[in-house]
């Protein structure tokens, strides 16, 4: 059906994808808007790759709200939603590995094993069925965002990728479709989090950047509901960590927090001085 339909579309019109793993809120909601506002068709994929998660609890439990979904996707005027089974996906084990060396080492790959071959492996076989001109994804996942860059260069995709802005709760929490399953309780404390990154912001050039990092680690851990897995400054290109602030044009502080069981991501651009 995708097939069919992508073969009716006029050889002039551009195709804008977001791929998703559903739950939508409206950071999804802007990666569809600049979708249209870049290209004439919009695709959006939901699917929730079970070749991603290395954890088998947060997979089953991750939320699943497929009419609500369409509800508002309706409501966005997305063209078409392309929503496959696991058996259409993967109709035998894909054994595929990549290697995004460097890029996926640090961070989520070391704390996420295998996370990011699953995420290779789904984005590739998205981009073979839906051949966008464009595929947007949010900057909340900075480092896979890094790797789908590489993914496409490496592989020789033409694919435009667009990083869109975290979208935030009024209170600062990033937005996700996680959120949904934190406790009355995590849910309040929880924007500490994107509290926390921002007064960091200050420390740059009067604090050294393992200084910023333990600041960051300490205030966010003083919190009974809240533990860092990990936060670490990092050279927004390479993703590799930096000793120095001078060291690379701009950073990125990525950080992962549990609130209770749920893994909360997050980040925040050091400007260049």
């Amino acid at each position: 059906e995708l097939d069919d339909y992508r073969k009716e579309l006029d050889k002039n019109q551009t195709i804008g994808f977001v791929p998703t793993m559903g739950a939508l809120h409206e950071g999804h909601l802007s990666l569809v808007r600049e979708a249209k506002k870049g290209c004439s068709v919009v695709i959006v994929s939901i699917f929730v790759n079970p070749t991603q998660f290395n954890n088998a609890e947060d997979l089953e439990k991750y939320p699943r709200l497929p009419e609500q979904d369409l509800k508002l996707l309706e409501k966005e005027a997305v063209d078409l939603v392309f929503m496959p089974e696991v058996e259409e996906m993967y109709p035998e084990p894909d054994t595929r590995q990549f290697d995004f060396s460097p890029l996926d080492k640090v961070m989520e790959g070391k704390f996420r094993p295998g996370h990011f071959n699953g995420v290779g492996q789904v984005v590739s076989k998205l981009f073979d069925y839906v051949q966008p001109h464009k595929a947007y994804f949010g900057q909340k996942d900075f480092q896979q965002l890094a790797i789908i860059r590489k993914l496409v260069k490496d592989y020789n995709y033409p694919i435009g990728i667009i990083g869109v802005p975290i979208v935030r709760e009024s209170d600062g929490l990033a937005l996700s479709s996680r959120n949904l399953r934190l406790t009355a309780e995590h849910r309040q404390v929880a924007p500490l989090i994107y509290k926390t990154l921002t007064q960091s912001l200050q420390l740059k050039g009067k604090k050294s950047v393992q200084e910023t990092e333990e600041f960051v680690i300490q205030t966010i851990n003083r919190n009974p509901l809240l533990e860092v897995e990990y936060f670490e400054i990092v050279d927004a290109e390479t993703l590799q960590h930096i000793e120095n602030w001078a060291e690379c044009p701009e950073a990125v502080g990525c950080i992962a927090v549990y609130a209770g069981k749920i893994r909360l991501i997050d980040n925040i651009i050091y400007k260049k001085d």
